[in-house]
């Protein structure tokens, strides 16, 4: 994986980039692999270098939320590590996946070092917080039809000029889990998404064919 490739690092130049390489250490995790779990200390923040890792917590009837899904080249676990308190949530690997991470001790040097990163870390941090309030205020407030498109369109990247795809295999449970509801009902609204045109599924990949259709069930 390219440092120069993690968004917060942009700042840095290729010699910078080569100083901070040696705090990091790489790690490998198996599909359905816990990484950390809610509680657990904060010793280290992480990266993504390959695969992808799901944020989940648990609501109070058990169910598993998913409260954001990690891609390549994006951190996870930076709040905690900053401010040292326990993960406020479980990270799981929803695929083959290979992290960075760094510890603490050693973040905190790079910050000492290159105050810009701190700065660039921070305005990312901010805008992943209020997407992580967003979807609960979504699980708790919106119909779930409204719930399931929503977190479609936002997973979903451009393929061609009037059509989306999601880069990602989601199972029923998966979208479940995300849109905070039952997988009964995640396979009757996905069908009914379907029947009305607005998206096709293949091998678990799911393309948009009406991007603007879908759209008007998430308002």
């Amino acid at each position: 994986m390219n440092l120069r490739d993690v968004s917060f690092f942009s700042v840095l130049s290729d010699e910078d980039i080569e100083e901070i390489k040696p705090y990091f250490q790489s790690a490998t995790h198996r599909k359905k692999e816990m990484i950390f779990s809610e509680g657990d200390r904060s010793d280290w923040l992480y990266i993504v270098s390959k695969g992808k890792i799901k944020i989940t917590r648990q609501s109070l009837d058990g169910k598993e939320l998913i409260l954001e899904l990690i891609q390549p080249n994006e951190l996870f676990g930076a709040v905690a590590a900053f401010k040292g308190f326990p993960y406020p949530a479980n990270a799981v690997a929803m695929e083959p996946s290979t992290v960075l991470k760094i510890s603490r001790k050693d973040l905190f040097k790079i910050i000492d070092r290159f105050p810009s990163v701190m700065f660039s870390i921070a305005s990312l941090l901010g805008d992943r917080m209020k997407n992580s309030h967003d979807t609960l205020k979504n699980i708790a407030l919106e119909r779930v039809e409204s719930r399931i498109a929503s977190l479609l369109l936002k997973l979903a990247v451009k393929s061609s000029p009037d059509a989306l795809h999601i880069d990602l295999k989601l199972t029923k449970q998966d979208i479940a889990d995300m849109a905070g509801t039952t997988v009964e009902t995640s396979i009757r609204t996905i069908s009914k998404f379907k029947q009305l045109g607005l998206i096709t599924e293949k091998k678990g990949l799911f393309i948009i064919k009406d991007p603007e259709g879908l759209g008007l069930f998430g308002h």
